[in-house]
């Protein structure tokens, strides 16, 4: 059982930054496949990032591709989402998930343990 809390949300300008943190417990971190995903207001959730046991396994939306970054460190147990020029559209609250086994994934389904989330509001 892996329990999940998200941190580093909160209210930045468009074009500004911010870095989220999903901090793990239980289970066996480094051999979980970890993902952020998120759900703006009136919207469905959705996919964000993930990646699998090193920084060189991940994959992106393509709405974040080139301005979103994942990376993990499995000493602290921790999973990064670093957040660039962001845009309003980026608001959100965003959510950490992980899954048994290090392949990656892009569907919620397939995801074994969920956080609560962090608030992202960008403002224009």
């Amino acid at each position: 059982q892996v329990q999940l809390v998200e941190s580093g949300g909160g209210l930045v300008q468009a074009g500004g930054s911010l870095r989220l943190s999903c901090a793990a417990s239980g289970g066996t971190f480094s051999r979980c496949a970890m993902g952020w995903f998120r759900q703006a207001p009136g919207k469905e959730r959705e996919f964000v990032a993930v990646i699998g046991w090193s920084d060189s396994i991940t994959y992106y939306s393509d709405s974040v591709k080139g301005r979103f970054t994942i990376s993990r460190d499995n000493a602290k147990k921790t999973t990064y989402l670093q957040m660039n020029i962001l845009k309003p559209e980026d608001t959100a609250v965003y959510y950490c998930a992980a899954k048994d086994f290090l392949q990656i994934a892009t569907t919620q389904a397939a995801y074994d343990y969920w956080g609560r989330g962090t608030q992202v509001t960008v403002s224009s």
